[in-house]
């Protein structure tokens, strides 16, 4: 069964990114062409410098997934957003964009159901204006979700070109065997309320429930745009999904993606000296120590009812 690959009223669409914070630009762009073959297309040579935010950053492709890669100007400015949050978090993974159709729509409707959206000077939006291009809703209320909402593409984004469905498949043929992004994990504190929120605040579309053996967590997975979330609430507080949720609270945990071929991504990472585990025969664990900062799972598990499963 194939969803549409936008959700609610408004159109939420494409993910256009998915921001992995680091120190260093140049070397983490390094490391994922080295390790996940990724394919860069802003900022190859030279990252690109954004002066109002103070920070680096370039933006590739690994399957169908669009990582940007970021860092702050040094010395590190506490007082601007990605140094304020490099400063608390480190090596993270940061935020998620997407693509909307109706943003002035999507921001007011949010408002009206108690999500908050902050001025760029400061103070509450009462009613978006028309014409926007872009906003944040609290990551409070989108329970740890940092996500830029924006009526943009990214420039020269490969997805939107001629041939890309057939550069796409590049990737399986890699030793990772990459078939495409199965999901984003969001560990919470409180499954039921992110998820009532999500369905009911956000238009979300509710997927598959249950208990993750991989992360011991009880889970929820819903389709938001073209993608899918998987809210992740921990069963054990010793878990690396426990840890990080008593230490940061709601936010965005992991990346996992679907292979074709777990010995060949697991030989893969092994022989690029990043320690795996096997958490169930269907998932590699990447330790996030080796792949700076940013948990990734790889797995052979599908779905049920996954409107993006071939």
């Amino acid at each position: 069964m194939h969803r549409p690959k936008k959700t609610g009223d408004y159109g939420i669409g494409q993910m256009i990114h998915c921001i992995h914070m680091t120190d260093d630009v140049k070397k983490l762009n390094d490391f994922y062409r080295d390790v996940f073959g990724a394919l860069l297309y802003m900022g190859e040579d030279e990252p690109n410098y954004l002066p109002p935010e103070d920070r680096w950053a370039s933006l590739m492709m690994v399957g169908d997934l669009c990582i940007e890669t970021m860092a702050p100007n040094t010395p590190v400015d506490a007082t601007k957003p990605v140094g304020k949050f490099y400063t608390k978090f480190g090596r993270h993974w940061h935020s998620v964009g997407y693509r909307v159709d109706d943003l002035t729509g999507l921001a007011n409707n949010m408002i009206e159901r108690g999500i908050y959206i902050g001025r760029p000077g400061g103070g509450k939006v009462e009613k978006m204006d028309e014409g926007v291009g872009y906003f944040y809703p609290s990551p409070r209320d989108m329970f740890g979700l940092m996500a830029e909402m924006c009526t943009h593409d990214m420039p020269n984004d490969p997805r939107l070109k001629d041939g890309w469905a057939e550069q796409e498949r590049q990737w399986e043929q890699h030793p990772l065997t990459i078939r495409r992004l199965a999901h984003v994990m969001l560990g919470v504190k409180d499954l039921d309320a992110a998820t009532a929120s999500y369905v009911n605040r956000v238009q979300a579309v509710p997927l598959q429930s249950g208990v993750d053996d991989v992360t011991q967590a009880k889970f929820q997975i819903v389709q938001l745009g073209d993608s899918l979330l998987k809210l992740v609430q921990p069963l054990d507080d010793a878990s690396d999904l426990g840890r990080h949720v008593a230490k940061y609270g709601n936010m965005i945990y992991a990346v996992t993606f679907r292979v074709t071929d777990l010995d060949s991504a697991e030989r893969w990472l092994t022989k690029k000296n990043i320690r795996t585990t096997r958490p169930t025969p269907t998932t590699v664990a990447a330790d996030p120590a080796d792949t700076w900062g940013a948990p990734y799972f790889f797995t052979t598990e599908s779905i049920p009812d996954d409107p993006f499963e071939d």
